[in-house]
């Protein structure tokens, strides 16, 4: 099991502001908020999760990745289109609507956006098989 994952990026006020509305769906928000002086000049990073526990930070600071496919779990299927409506809206880029994915097994109901840095974010449900 992963406890946590983060991802460098170019702007970090433009990925504040897509991770926090493509997040909010799913009940993800900043949790902790990391200045480049409390690093030592090792950049700045945002903590994003839920129940106290920051398990997703983007950061400023190292090499930023391209390319990178993070999929968040969503309580429900509203939760994926809320996630998919939302971040469209903060400014991601569609790489995928809301929908069953039955290539990967009947239950599968994801959306994917790329972020401002074109890494591949996708919210996903598990639904049991009908």
């Amino acid at each position: 099991m992963i406890d946590h994952i983060g991802l460098t990026v170019t702007d970090l006020a433009r990925s504040r502001a897509f991770y926090t509305a493509a997040l909010a769906p799913m009940g993800i928000s900043v949790l902790m908020d990391i200045t480049e002086e409390m690093t030592g000049g090792h950049g700045a990073h945002l903590g994003y999760g839920r129940d106290n526990n920051p398990f997703f930070w983007i950061g400023t600071g190292g090499v930023v990745a391209r390319g990178v496919h993070v999929a968040f779990a969503a309580p429900d299927t509203a939760a994926v289109e809320a996630f998919h409506a939302a971040a469209l809206a903060a400014g991601g880029r569609d790489n995928g609507a809301p929908g069953l994915r039955q290539q990967y097994h009947p239950g599968y109901y994801g959306a994917f956006v790329l972020d401002p840095d074109g890494n591949n974010i996708e919210a996903v449900f598990h639904r049991a098989a009908p």
